[in-house]
């Protein structure tokens, strides 16, 4: 599992997220994933693009997932 910081940040968007991480190549691709149900945060699927991802919560996509801290 992959840790992404928010560096001061309150939260982070879930699209901005995947893109930032490299799970997704650009943030057209992050938009479209989430669109299709195949991102889940905290074990559940996210189909909101601009959902706010806060401090300790997990994403997980394509057998990949990242904790916020």
């Amino acid at each position: 599992m992959e840790i992404f910081e928010l560096e001061g940040h309150d939260f982070i968007e879930l699209c901005d997220l995947l893109k930032t991480t490299g799970f997704c190549e650009s943030g057209g691709r992050a938009k479209a994933v989430i669109a299709e149900g195949q991102v889940k945060v905290d074990g559940n699927i996210e189909l909101r693009k601009r959902c706010k991802i806060r401090k300790d919560q997990v994403v997980d996509f394509n057998d990949q997932s990242v904790r916020v801290k």
